[in-house]
């Protein structure tokens, strides 16, 4: 998990380095193609078949976490690099929310409400957005803060949906390949939206990125195929919290490799808001494990 966390982070940077050439859309379809390349060749050496039988399960895990990326990979390119990821990151608060509506929804009358300490975990989360946005975040930047918080959104509903895809008994490598085969798709109709796919093209309004863009293209597509490759790994045989709590660590490289290397601001406030939301996330995370605890020994004869 540690590995995956400081390979994202990488290629979190070589997101915001791309940006300057590319659109999102150009970045995402790249990105999705090295993905599926190798994993169907993973999936043809391991035997796995590419057919489904929950083909509708994974389109919508699929378009939330393709929507998801897009509009991350374009809120990194206007923001600095620890507040786009920060933002991403949110998705465990995001769950913790969609499980307090899903309680007030479902609870029978007269039975017990929504667990106070989830509730507190999710105003710490948006405390800390706050915190992290107020200070690093000018004016022309707030749109791509909001993309930046609605990418979490989407990567919660994209969780959830990875979820019911592995309770469904759907090997990683599908997932991660239609999830690649969906990215092919949205990146392209997204770049061809945007002015197309001009990855070695070149002229006027575009900046010159000679043969150093194709290769930050590559390498992303790369880092992000290993990285998801070790998430998956990591979640296969580790414990979850732990594999969540070691997530968090991926703000942290991301933050050192923005002020590193795009000189990013250090301010006392978003530090405070970065800690606020990575606290708010494992509270979370963990108030989650024991109510998934309860319900299963509760479950049992």
């Amino acid at each position: 998990m540690l590995g995956a966390a400081g390979l994202f982070s990488l290629m979190g940077a070589g997101v915001k380095f791309a940006s300057v050439h590319y659109g999102a859309g150009e970045i995402v379809f790249f990105r999705a193609a090295v993905g599926l390349l190798l994993m169907g060749l993973l999936m043809r050496w391991r035997g796995i078949a590419r057919s489904t039988p929950v083909a509708a399960m994974h389109f919508w895990r699929s378009l939330a976490g393709v929507t998801s990326l897009c509009l991350w990979f374009y809120a990194i390119g206007g923001l600095p690099l620890g507040t786009a990821v920060t933002l991403n990151y949110m998705s465990s608060v995001w769950i913790a929310l969609f499980l307090i509506g899903g309680s007030v929804l479902l609870a029978a009358p007269g039975q017990g409400g929504v667990d106070g300490r989830l509730v507190a975990s999710v105003l710490a989360g948006f405390a800390g957005v706050a915190l992290v946005l107020r200070p690093t975040i000018e004016q022309d930047q707030l749109w791509y803060g909001l993309c930046g918080l609605l990418s979490g959104v989407l990567a919660a509903v994209a969780y959830l949906q990875v979820s019911a895809l592995g309770r469904a008994g759907e090997p990683e490598e599908r997932v991660v390949f239609y999830f690649s085969l969906a990215g092919v798709v949205g990146g392209f109709a997204l770049a061809q939206a945007t002015g197309g796919l001009q990855t070695f093209a070149s002229g006027p309004a575009r900046t010159q990125p000679g043969l150093v863009g194709p290769a930050l293209l590559l390498g992303i597509g790369v880092l992000a195929t290993a990285a998801q490759w070790m998430l998956t790994r990591a979640y296969a045989i580790g414990s979850a919290l732990v594999n969540s709590a070691l997530q968090y660590t991926g703000i942290v490289f991301s933050f050192t490799l923005g002020v590193w290397l795009f000189n990013d601001p250090v301010t006392a406030q978003a530090l405070a808001g970065m800690a606020l939301i990575v606290a708010a996330g494992l509270a979370a995370t963990m108030l989650r494990s024991k109510v998934s605890t309860a319900r299963n020994t509760s479950a049992e004869p």
